[in-house]
């Protein structure tokens, strides 16, 4: 028994278009053709286009799916182990996607909405990179800090945003004026500015213990993405991550109790 082109593309839920192309690639040649010349499909050429259709649906490109179908001998369980790989990267990013607009979503609900300009002046060259966004969150989402963090952040005014923003901007400015002056790390100072750093935190977004803000710098020296976040890349010297990283370690250091410089007198 064989069907017209019309009729597999009925029944099988493709195009007239998508089969010819298959005929004109190689993947799916018709085996007979009507007196008129007709394009005729029997059993095993639908059997063939089931096979390239299940493997469409997996994402298989269409030169793979040739080179599975033309061996008969192929391992086609290396190919599927390697495309349920890639799939599942797949959707850990979707996820991340998902995640970092369901926090949009969040913070637009709280009525606290930006223009263009609003946002200049608010934050002005930090930037705010929203892959850094969705990975803190699979990283640090199941902690209650960050739950509360998010949560506040969202209930912030505009007013709150530029209050904040300009004491970050002043203590940047002072952190950078001890980095270029070479104020070692344990200097009261840098140790000052390291513990202002910290009540910044908790005073805005979360409680953060010296050993949580540790953590946070961890991520300042290891991710580009979150320095930029306390220092805009214009504005960033080589090193100063690792200073800054250095300082709040000497600083959760005094906190419980050893004063470098206390000991050093």
């Amino acid at each position: 028994m064989s069907w017209s082109v019309g009729q597999v593309s009925g029944f099988a839920g493709v195009t007239i278009r998508t089969l010819h192309y298959y005929d004109r690639s190689g993947l799916l040649t018709p085996s007979e053709r009507s007196p008129a010349g007709y394009r005729l499909y029997n059993g095993a050429d639908l059997a063939r286009l089931q096979q390239i259709l299940f493997y469409r649906e997996l994402g298989f490109p269409l030169d793979e799916i040739a080179d599975i179908l033309a061996d008969p001998q192929a391992n086609a369980l290396d190919h599927l182990l390697a495309r349920r790989h890639a799939l599942t990267e797949q959707i850990a990013r979707l996820q991340k996607l998902v995640d970092v607009a369901e926090r949009a979503i969040e913070v637009q609900r709280t009525g606290v909405e930006l223009s263009p300009e609003e946002r200049f002046e608010v934050f002005g060259d930090v930037v705010f990179d929203l892959s850094y966004a969705a990975d803190a969150h699979l990283k640090w989402g199941e902690r209650d800090s960050h739950q509360e963090a998010l949560a506040r952040a969202a209930t912030h005014s505009k007013e709150d945003w530029r209050q904040l923003m300009a004491e970050a901007a002043e203590w940047r400015g002072r952190l950078l004026e001890a980095f270029d002056r070479a104020l070692p790390v344990d200097h009261r100072t840098v140790l000052d500015l390291a513990e202002q750093h910290r009540q910044h935190i908790t005073r805005w977004f979360t409680p953060c213990p010296p050993e949580m803000h540790c953590r946070i710098a961890d991520d300042y020296e290891a991710d580009a993405r979150a320095f930029a976040l306390v220092v805009p890349p214009a504005e960033q010297r080589p090193g100063l991550a690792g200073y800054l990283r250095a300082a709040i370690g000497a600083n959760a250091e005094r906190c419980s109790g050893s004063d470098p410089e206390e000991e050093a007198r």
